[in-house]
């Protein structure tokens, strides 16, 4: 369960890119609002200490467990659905003392599961029966995330085992095939999702593409989404500076709800300007690639999905929430890692850092 390390493998670096851009997060919720900035401190205490526990466990005795942890989160998914908090026509959150929201521990499970999943399967990974065994499987999990709904997440988990699948050996030919069945695949439910009485997602969700399509039109459902890219546009180059006063100011007329959680984004783009917003892509980018370096040299394959997978986690759900904020995709609700305000997700990102550390410790030796 533990072991002994050499402090030398000690990937230091990726931790220095997780506090920096932890710490610029915090100041960020500070300045959107200055009720949660404590909260979220704390929350970078925790989950810097959680990230150095986990480091220090051996990541391959931890997957001896891995239908546990399966299970585990498929319980808690379930859960959610079954007694789960509801708030603004969402069920996402549970309450056992205090509420937490368990899709974002299940996405480090799911990476987990399938690092060890795949390496047991590694020479039959292209066969039909280890397909549809690993479809059904992430299936469950997606289905119920999305029954929240939680459509957002769903979409990021679904994108961060199709890269576990591939990572772990899936021919060429096969993603091809996928790739030439799924193009015009999605073309024809984007056709189906435009006509009024469409039953593939709900009709709020319906709307939200509507807005980001034809926003003159829904004015209510598009007004967050124009307000974000209003922010960032007034930063300009340098920002107005955080915890700025200015009556015209996007944030300080409460025109954005919530803005420390989904639309953070659009405070540091008004406070901070286009390098501030550059800054935050580039620590999150640094963060994915150092994940992607220290799965290079993993000893064993399930060590490198690992990496890959936190790899891709960071770099899928900072693109969706970059492109929402920016008016690239429609509006749909997802914490931007490390930064939005929201204790669950930033300890779990850091439980999975952590998981990439210990791989980080346990190298190939050249």
């Amino acid at each position: 369960m533990l072991r002994q390390y050499r402090l030398s493998d000690y990937r230091f670096r990726l931790i220095l890119w997780v506090v920096a851009l932890a710490v610029l997060g915090i100041l960020i919720i500070g300045s959107a609002n200055d009720d949660f900035q404590r909260k979220q401190f704390y929350g970078l205490l925790l989950g810097v200490a959680v990230m150095v526990v986990v480091s220090l466990f051996d990541y391959t005795w931890l997957l001896n467990f891995y239908w546990l942890i399966y299970l585990g989160g498929t319980g808690l998914l379930a859960a959610v659905l079954l007694v789960g908090v509801s708030r603004n026509g969402a069920q996402r959150w549970l309450n056992v003392g205090f509420q937490f929201q368990p899709s974002d521990i299940v996405k480090i499970m799911l990476i987990l599961f399938f690092a060890k999943f795949f390496e047991q399967h590694e020479d039959e990974i292209s066969k039909f029966r280890t397909i549809l065994m690993s479809v059904a499987l992430i299936g469950v999990q997606l289905f119920l995330i999305l029954k929240e709904p939680d459509l957002s997440t769903t979409i990021v988990t679904a994108l961060v085992f199709c890269v576990l699948i591939f990572m772990a050996g899936l021919s060429y030919k096969i993603v091809g095939g996928i790739l030439i069945v799924c193009i015009p695949l999605a073309v024809i439910v984007m056709s189906v999702l435009m006509q009024p009485d469409q039953k593939l997602i709900n009709n709020y969700q319906l709307k939200r593409v509507y807005a980001w399509l034809r926003p003159e039109e829904y004015p209510q459902e598009a007004f967050q989404q124009q307000n974000s890219i209003k922010a960032i546009g007034s930063g300009q180059l340098y920002g107005k500076g955080l915890d700025n006063d200015e009556v015209i100011s996007v944030k300080n007329g409460n025109f954005i709800p919530e803005p420390q959680t989904d639309f953070i984004f659009a405070v540091a783009g008004e406070e901070l300007g286009f390098l501030g917003c550059c800054i935050i892509v580039l620590l999150e980018f640094l963060i994915a690639l150092e994940c992607l370096l220290i799965g290079r040299r993993a000893k064993v394959l399930s060590g490198t999905l690992i990496c890959c997978g936190m790899a891709a986690l960071v770099f899928f759900q900072t693109f969706v929430n970059v492109s929402v904020t920016t008016g690239l995709m429609p509006n749909t609700g997802i914490t931007l890692p490390f930064v939005s305000y929201g204790l669950t997700s930033l300890v779990s990102f850091c439980i999975g850092i952590g998981l990439v550390l210990n791989v980080g410790l346990q190298t190939k030796k050249y």
